[in-house]
Order: C-alpha cells, then sequence, then structure tokens
C-alpha cells in the first residue's frame, strides 16, 4: 500500500507533499520535481500485494506501454506526461499538474454539472 507523504522523495528526485487522489490503481500525489524546480504530480500504481509475481509484472509492463502511449499525445485536453519510474517496486507516473477544482467539489457547491459544462 502507499505509504505517506511527509519527508518521501521518489526516485531520488519526486519529493510527495500531498495526495490528491485515491483510487482502484493507487494514488496520486502533488509533488515537486527537484530537479526542474516544478510541481508535478505523480501517480502510485499500487498492485494488490497478493497479485502473482508473473501477473505483477505483466502490470508493470501494461503501466510503461500505456504511460509510452500517452507520453505520444498533443492534446490540450490531455496531461502532459514528463516521465514514468520504479521506486520500492511500484510504478510512478509523472506528469504536468493541473490545478482545479476537485470534480465532487463542484458538484457538492453548485450541483450536477449541465452537459455545456461538462464537457
Amino acid at each position: 500500500m502507499a505509504t505517506s507523504a511527509p519527508d518521501r522523495t521518489v526516485a531520488d528526485r519526486y519529493a510527495l507533499e500531498a495526495p490528491l487522489g485515491r483510487g482502484g490503481m493507487g494514488v496520486v500525489w502533488r509533488a515537486h520535481d527537484t530537479v526542474l524546480g516544478r510541481a508535478v504530480a505523480v501517480k502510485e500504481v499500487v498492485l494488490p500485494p497478493t497479485l502473482p509475481d508473473d501477473e505483477r509484472r505483466a502490470a508493470h509492463a501494461r503501466v510503461l506501454r500505456e504511460a509510452r502511449a500517452a507520453a505520444r499525445l498533443n492534446h490540450p485536453g490531455a496531461v502532459t506526461l514528463y516521465d514514468v519510474v520504479l521506486d520500492q517496486g511500484h510504478p510512478f507516473i509523472v506528469m504536468e499538474l493541473v490545478p482545479a477544482s476537485a470534480l465532487a467539489d463542484l458538484v457538492r457547491t453548485g450541483g450536477p454539472l449541465s452537459p455545456a459544462r461538462s464537457g
């Protein structure tokens, strides 16, 4: 499972600051790229600990394959992927940090989004 962020650095470069979100495949952290001096989002892919080694290797390969495909995207609606690293047995995907409110917060304060606003 993902560990807490204070004083945690990934790949001797990305200083994790705070979780931005959690899901079935891990945690997305707000982080600081200590080499380039910029804020980034870092997705820590956490696989179930009971996953057999062969399935774990296949999942890691799939993450890398999907990251390579995402890195080729160049579209204003897609975040830029900066890096993929393996640290402490977990793949981490480093990407552009897009400052925005969480969808849950928008819905809580403003109600359901209209189709025009959600697009």
